[in-house]
């Protein structure tokens, strides 16, 4: 009986799909990715002598094409979500860090950008694109 990714948690689509195809494109899981990387620590709002921290940033995914070298961002959703519902989320990630390539998955396939051609094409299966 084949699984209703309609029912999968984010996490479970990154555990079942999302690295496995990361695998089969050749990425190396254990030198060139990184999974929820945290990169700041949340905003400081202040009222009066009241301070608050608000919550972090953090990448689903972070590609790297050397160590220190990354080179893409992967923002995960669960399944309920569409392919493209990512995208604006991993481009504020990767300006912030400076990455040029983001990719928005569901499970079902991959939304790529290229930040620094500006391109958008719908990917079936994940390639070492950029």
């Amino acid at each position: 009986m084949p699984i209703n990714k309609k029912l999968l948690s984010e996490r479970d689509i990154c555990t079942k799909y999302i690295t496995p195809a990361l695998e089969a494109a050749g990425w190396d899981r254990h030198l060139q990715l990184l999974e929820e990387v945290s990169f700041t620590d949340g905003k400081i709002y202040v009222h009066g002598k009241l301070a608050a921290r608000g919550k972090g940033k953090r990448a689903d995914y972070i590609l790297y094409y050397k160590p220190n070298i990354p080179i893409a961002i992967i923002e995960a959703k669960d399944n309920t979500h569409s392919m493209r519902a990512g995208i604006q989320q991993a481009l504020e990630y990767a300006r912030i860090l400076d990455i040029p390539c983001v990719f928005s998955s569901n499970g079902d396939g991959f939304l790529f950008h290229d930040r620094s051609a500006g391109r958008l094409p719908d990917l079936t299966g994940f390639h070492k694109t950029c």
